[in-house]
């Protein structure tokens, strides 16, 4: 297993097979239409001076799991924080620890980096994940979220 950070020159073969990991999790929740949103995504997200940041899984040369993350500043911690918009794991390549594992590296990561804290949405009724977190250190955070659309 190997994990590690897209970087920004990542080639256009990688750029796809991310893409199409996170494609199945689009359609997972409803969002067949995501395909040209969610490679407009990756391309700005490997832009030289974007907050956000992709993490992978790989298993024999595979892409089997991917997180995707945004930088932002909070007044409330008193500098970066990470919120982290998707984690998904290849249904075949589920239970294996390959989420707990991205997790785990981009903790490092953002240590290293000086960030504040992870903050993250997740289902209410989503037991396996919210067991991960927790077995991680998150805590429930009391809010209700909203979204305004263009």
């Amino acid at each position: 297993m190997n994990i590690y950070e897209i970087p920004k020159n990542a080639p256009e073969s990688l750029r796809k097979e991310v893409a199409d990991l996170l494609m199945e999790q689009m359609a997972s929740i409803g969002r067949d239409n995501a395909g040209e949103l969610l490679k407009e995504s990756i391309h700005l997200t490997l832009q030289e001076h974007s907050g956000a940041h992709i993490f992978v899984a790989e298993s024999d040369g595979a892409v089997v799991g991917a997180a995707f993350f945004n930088l932002g500043i909070s007044l409330e911690k008193g500098g970066y924080y990470i919120w982290l918009n998707d984690l998904f794991v290849h249904k075949e390549h589920r239970n294996q620890g390959i989420a707990k594992n991205l997790l785990l590296k981009i903790i490092y990561w953002a240590e290293n980096q000086g960030i504040k804290g992870i903050e993250l949405e997740t289902g209410v009724s989503n037991a396996a994940t919210k067991a991960l977190y927790n077995s991680l250190g998150f805590y429930d955070v009391v809010s209700k979220r909203y979204g305004f659309r263009f």
